[in-house]
């Protein structure tokens, strides 16, 4: 399923934040975003009718299978485009900038390559 990059980026906060804090609610969100809460509550309405969330009564917001599938995938890119992009020289702040770009638009078939690439390094490392 392929769905857009503000979805991937709201669901890779949700997975991120709830890594960090326990728990998640919509607030925590907007405040790590810098989003508003009205465009957050929107992004979760639509999370949810995609059955990428569940949110329970007192508002905390939780990933679903599918949600939680999609977040590490996209984590799992960023993690990696960043890391080897501070490898290959390039300032962390710009890293992690040019990867949350290059995160969502990146094929799978690409991102196995350099993944596959990227592990001979990290085993060349550790000998």
């Amino acid at each position: 399923m392929k769905i857009g990059e503000s979805a991937e980026n709201y669901l890779e906060t949700i997975l991120i934040l709830g890594n960090r804090y326990g728990s998640v609610r919509s607030i925590d969100i907007a405040n790590e975003l810098d989003f508003s809460k009205p465009s957050v509550s929107i992004a979760m309405k639509k999370l949810r009718e995609n059955g990428c969330i569940e949110m329970d009564s007192d508002g905390y917001i939780t990933l679903t299978d599918k949600g939680r599938s999609i977040a590490e995938a996209v984590y799992e890119r960023h993690t990696l485009l960043s890391d080897w992009l501070v490898f290959l020289g390039v300032d962390r702040k710009t890293a992690v900038e040019d990867a949350c770009l290059i995160e969502h638009v990146i094929s799978k078939e690409s991102f196995e390559a350099l993944k596959k690439h990227a592990s001979k390094y990290n085993d060349l490392e550790k000998s």
